[in-house]
């Protein structure tokens, strides 16, 4: 007991509602439905918990991180709860070590034990809608303070298996875990291509389809990652394992579970820095970035940024380098920052050529092609347009050539340049070639999962409005406005470009 209020423990039981009683009655009937009928806690233990720091033995940790999941509708681990026994939250340890509020970052050894954890939570959280009360973001400078000086240490490849008997080995969350058992490269070769299905199937119809398949798929290889295999094995056991990470976190992000996506980016950038991989972790922190400029926080997304690049070293391609330098001018425009956009585009295309003829694009940088790079321009473009309708004419130009040269069967981001086409059309005062846009997206939105889409189409309507005279773009807003879902659940943001 370390005698100092449980801070994460007591916000979450703030959001949850509840009273120390009718959590103490509620932890003994869950933990009976889990097969411990013997537990018995009143409300005085739970009291101890919060305001004294008490860290309750197993099961109970479990059991609480269940109950606060359902309660909430988001996924809440033993971590979030502060239920963890290596320090109290926010205090430094002798070790040197400080933990952050956030959770960010756990011990080393414990990468596999919170991936396991966390996929096992999100699978058994029986989801209603979107997002629940009480979900919250980390902001960016939060997560980029928080993790600089754990990606800036060597990497080192934990290959040997965990030792059996440390308590922090131990299963937390006991949701179904994989039997860990030895597996070969011929295995190993087989979780590589389920990524490469996966990664096709999210850009052709969004995440929403495949999520959970993807978040079993990664609780199983969690844990796989607990058993001994050689070192050329687990690094590229611990590859798979990020690969996953961040498609789950772009599915998430891609339905609207943004606090969820926001913890799957973080596991992956653990993973791939387990695996030793510094470009692999700057990747997955760039994705929490093009989160963050999504959900209105380009300034956090200029932090992830500089973390995302500075972590990766010198071993970042040019093409990896590209598509950095394209989500930070997205976060500049979203500010109004012109020149800045500029430059920094301009650097993504001095990058991009650079790359051609060069080494062969690492396996998660294949999709990013030219049609990415102009569709990137088109959207930074389109968002600047907002403070400065004369990069109108710049966005509608690079939308074009994107979607000139989408015909790999990437649905959602043919749909995001025919929004942002239409949208610098209506910038640029030209309702009836943006009438055609909106259409062309209007008609493939309806077989796609991604909310994402249906954000920047809300986005785009908002343009409509100064054209509701026009008898056709008074027609698209009708039917904009009957295809839109329900708005998203409070708390979940809103999309910004």
């Amino acid at each position: 007991m370390s005698g100092q209020p449980n801070t994460r423990l007591a916000d979450l039981f703030g959001l949850a509602g509840w009273s120390k009683g009718e959590l103490a009655r509620l932890v003994n009937k869950q933990a009976a439905a889990m097969g411990h009928p013997q537990l018995s806690t009143d409300t005085s233990r739970v009291r101890r918990w919060i305001d004294m720091g008490e860290i309750p033995r197993d099961p109970v940790p479990r059991v609480l991180a269940a109950l606060f999941t359902e309660r909430l509708g988001r996924v809440v681990t033993i971590e979030d709860l502060g239920l963890v026994r290596h320090g109290r939250t926010g205090k430094r340890q002798g070790d040197g070590i400080e933990e952050h509020p956030d959770g960010v970052p756990w011990a080393p050894e414990r990468t596999a034990a919170v991936l396991t954890e966390f996929t096992g939570m999100d699978l058994m959280l029986n989801r209603r809608g979107l997002v629940g009360a009480g979900a919250a973001l980390a902001a960016g400078s939060a997560l980029s303070s928080a993790m600089y000086d754990w990606l800036h240490t060597d990497p080192a490849l934990k290959a040997d298996a965990p030792v059996l008997d440390d308590p922090l080995h131990a299963d937390p969350a006991g949701f179904d875990r994989y039997e860990a058992a030895p597996i070969g490269s011929q295995e190993i070769e087989e979780l590589e291509r389920s990524v490469e299905v996966f990664r096709a199937w999210d850009a052709a119809r969004g995440g929403g389809l495949q999520r959970k398949a993807v978040v079993g798929q990664l609780n199983e290889v969690g844990g796989m990652l607990a058993y001994h295999h050689p070192p050329h094995l687990q690094r590229r056991l611990w590859g798979v394992a990020a690969n996953l990470a961040v498609l789950a976190g772009w599915m998430s992000h891609d339905v609207g579970l943004e606090p969820t996506a926001q913890k799957y980016f973080v596991i992956a950038a653990h993973a791939a820095r387990e695996g030793g991989d510094r470009p692999r972790a700057g990747e997955a922190l760039s994705r929490a970035a093009r989160q963050m400029v999504h959900l209105g926080r380009p300034d956090d997304a200029l932090d992830l940024m500089k973390l995302a690049q500075d972590g990766a070293g010198d071993r970042l391609q040019p093409r990896t380098k590209a598509m950095f330098h394209t989500i930070e001018a997205w976060a500049q425009a979203s500010m109004g920052k012109g020149q800045a956009m500029r430059r920094t585009l301009g650097r993504a295309e001095d990058m991009f050529v650079a790359d051609r003829g060069g080494e062969e694009p690492l396996d998660w940088m294949q999709t990013f092609k030219d049609e990415d790079l102009y569709g990137m321009q088109a959207l930074a473009y389109r968002t600047l347009a907002e403070f400065d309708p004369s990069a109108a004419p710049h966005a509608q130009y690079y939308a074009e050539k994107a979607l000139c040269l989408r015909i790999d069967g990437r649905e959602r981001s043919k749909i995001f340049d025919h929004l942002s086409m239409a949208s610098a059309c209506f910038i640029a005062d030209d309702p009836e070639q943006a009438d055609r846009y909106a259409r062309l997206a209007l008609m493939s939105m309806g077989s796609n999962s991604s909310r994402r889409t249906w954000d920047r189409l809300r986005q785009m309507y908002r343009l409509t409005a100064e054209y509701s005279g026009y008898p056709r773009i008074h027609e698209l807003r009708e039917e904009i406005r009957l295809a839109l879902p329900k708005p998203r659940a409070k708390g979940a943001g809103s999309a910004q470009a």
